[in-house]
């Protein structure tokens, strides 16, 4: 299915991309997805994440494809004192700048936010993504999802005992970080509206990564420094949330609340359960969690579970089939709600932000490197001669460099 074409929320919004990897990519894809024009200024050796494979398509692996999409790149190298003229020449008439340079790489390069970009584009608004901030016990170092998710307690709550901890299958450091920046520049776009001036914007993974430990940083201090462990499938504060084994398939239960519960009980053909005294409140459920699984796993193992799915999820209980990647993007649902999208070779998940009037659309599929550079300097006032004595020159790349 294809996304209809629009302006998008934010046409006419400029934002140079400096970013590389997942999390300043991501969020920029979410904004070009919604009409931005994204710029991705990407260094002389291409952004690393084009060799993140396989799978590749044409020398482009899968990791930069999957959000990198609705953007022009453009190779320079910001080591050169030309390279710094386009970056700033880039920056006129931009609303945003959002780069994860290691940490005090632009004030090295004389374009700092406070010294240089503040004072030349009052209204720009400048976005960085580090790992950990420029100052702090950790101000300066690299950082990496995995790392994060380590550090910010990510792995001592996933896994189970079996397996111990265990690092999330989504790199969700990165892509939340990628989400509160997003949210963050929007903010501040939104504010400008009122004072007329921009702002810095300082992101970090370790900030948005311990934003994202909910609901534990809240247990551990409700509980009074109770430390949560590893859950498993389970969730910690409600029963049932848990998965079950059925005839066919593997099925997630979550009984939110005591009348979902009672529902549930009577659905399966166990009202008795919902009468039971150890499982009438959501705190029974859980301080008797082990009998409770016992007592519905006996149930579940005799049903069908794609069809007893169904049947639940129409009787507004919340369970769900496990699937995986190909019976998602396949699945009906997904392609009524456009969340599959295609456009010429391209396939990708679509826009989970859904307008009524101004929708956002795939209009471009992820660049090559480069693709665009000799258009974009053309549309900042360079000319065809001076383009090429850039290309000379080594500022503008046109094909990536071997590290």
């Amino acid at each position: 299915m294809t996304e209809q074409t629009s302006g998008g929320a934010l046409a006419g919004i400029k934002i140079v991309d400096c970013t590389r990897v997942l999390g300043g990519p991501y969020c920029t894809q979410m904004l070009g997805d919604h009409g931005a024009e994204v710029i991705k200024v990407e260094p002389p050796q291409g952004d690393e994440v084009r060799d993140w494979g396989p799978p590749f398509h044409e020398g482009d692996a899968s990791y930069f494809i999957g959000v990198n999409r609705n953007k022009k790149s453009i190779g320079l190298d910001l080591a050169t004192e030309e390279g710094k003229s386009v970056l700033l020449r880039l920056l006129e008439g931009a609303d945003v700048i959002i780069e994860n340079y290691k940490t005090g790489s632009m004030e090295r390069w004389g374009l700092g936010y406070e010294e240089v970009l503040a004072k030349k584009f009052p209204k720009l608004v400048h976005c960085r993504i580090s790992g950990f901030g420029a100052d702090g016990p950790y101000g300066g170092f690299p950082g990496y999802d995995g790392i994060i998710q380590a550090m910010v307690g990510h792995f001592s709550i996933n896994g189970a005992p079996e397996s111990g901890p265990t690092r999330l299958g989504l790199a969700m450091v990165d892509i939340g970080t990628g989400l509160y920046a997003g949210n963050a520049i929007l903010m501040a776009l939104l504010e400008r509206e009122r004072s007329g001036i921009g702002q810095y914007l300082d992101m970090t993974l370790y900030d948005c990564g311990l934003a994202l430990m909910h609901p534990h940083v809240a247990n551990y201090f409700v509980s009074d420094g109770k430390v949560p462990g590893l859950t498993g499938n389970p969730h910690p504060n409600i029963a049932p949330y848990d998965l079950f084994e059925t005839k066919t398939c593997k099925i997630f239960i979550a009984g939110g609340n005591d009348r979902a519960w009672r529902r549930l009980c009577d659905e399966v053909g166990r009202p008795e359960l919902g009468q039971d005294p150890r499982f009438k409140t959501n705190g029974d459920r859980q301080k008797n969690n082990a009998a409770l699984k016992e007592e519905l796993a006996g149930t579940f193992a005799e049903v069908e579970g794609e069809a007893f799915c169904e049947k639940l999820l129409a009787a507004g209980l919340p369970v769900g089939p496990i699937r995986n990647t190909h019976d998602v993007m396949n699945h009906p649902h997904t392609l009524h709600r456009n969340m599959r999208v295609e456009k010429d070779w391209y396939k990708s998940w679509g826009i989970p932000i859904k307008f009524s009037r101004t929708p956002g659309s795939v209009k471009s599929v992820p660049p090559k490197f480069s693709e665009h550079g000799r258009e974009i300097l053309a549309d900042h006032g360079y000319s065809e001669e001076e383009i090429d004595g850039l290309v000379k020159n080594g500022v503008l790349v046109e094909e990536r460099r071997q590290v």
